[in-house]
């Protein structure tokens, strides 16, 4: 399932622009900003926020290793790469759980949340509800199965798309739609989050979890170690932020700091500290 890239690319004098600005929040000898000046500066940039002052993410917090929760807790490659566009702009960061299915929803109708990140894979239907940023890494599909069984790449194509055959997934992601659409004789079950979809799996009551590379391999090293990946799917599909179509230049804002953030190495530092 080959994704389109749907990035909004800054014109360079923008992206300049915006560049200076982030130096005053960032800069290690820059006083502190007020929230007057916060909030004066997201007025001269053109962008609203939810709250003046911070920049509130929408996420689903049981995606490993992008987000999950420890403790009370939001951690993952999502978080920090949000932490550090939020550093960038001079805001604080604010976290607010949201089922994976409601996270684009939630941001075009805006008032919950200012951006969307939590693994999201562009596509085109996506990108009709919402602007997308550049992207900031390539996943891939993976399904696994638990040990002892008898499918594997070589007959899996086959044997996963046979009735009576549950697949579990988490409800709107993509590999729910590469299942529906390369495994329509299966029953494809979603589930609220992948935790819950690995769990039917381990409880017999799913055959396969189909759900990202990295996030499949997180889980089966954390909590599956009876699990196997049984089937590797090169999809290459990018991740990127969400970003409501009404609010264009926080969409130019957020990508001038992704690109700041890639040139510095501070992204592939931070994938690297997640994903080895």
């Amino acid at each position: 399932m080959k994704v389109k890239k749907f990035a909004a690319v800054a014109a360079a004098g923008a992206l300049a622009a915006s560049l200076a600005l982030f130096g005053c929040s960032s800069g290690g000898d820059a006083p502190a900003q007020t929230d007057e000046g916060q909030d004066a500066s997201n007025a001269e940039a053109g962008y609203t926020l939810v709250s003046e002052g911070k920049l509130t993410i929408a996420t689903s917090p049981d995606y490993p290793p992008f987000e999950n929760l420890e403790g009370d807790e939001a951690v993952g490659l999502d978080i920090d790469i949000a932490q550090a566009i939020a550093d960038e702009l001079g805001l604080e960061l604010e976290v607010k759980s949201l089922q994976f299915d409601g996270i684009l929803t939630a941001i075009a109708a805006g008032g919950q949340a200012d951006i969307g990140i939590s693994g999201i894979t562009v596509d085109p239907d996506r990108a009709k509800q919402v602007d997308f940023t550049e992207t900031y890494y390539i996943d891939d599909q993976a399904i696994a199965a638990m040990k002892g069984g008898t499918v594997n790449k070589d007959n899996a194509a086959e044997e996963l798309n046979k009735e009576g055959v549950v697949i579990a997934v988490q409800s709107g992601t993509s590999g729910e739609a590469y299942c529906q659409e390369n495994f329509p004789n299966a029953t494809v079950q979603p589930y609220g989050n992948s935790t819950d979809a690995f769990a039917a799996m381990q409880a017999g009551q799913a055959d396969y979890v189909c759900t990202n590379y990295a996030v499949v391999s997180k889980m089966l090293a954390d909590a599956y170690q009876d699990a196997e990946i049984v089937l590797p799917v090169a999809t290459g599909e990018e991740y990127a932020i969400a970003v409501s179509k009404d609010n264009p230049a926080l969409l130019e804002a957020v990508n001038a700091a992704i690109e700041k953030l890639k040139a510095d190495g501070t992204i592939d530092d931070l994938t690297n500290k997640w994903l080895g």
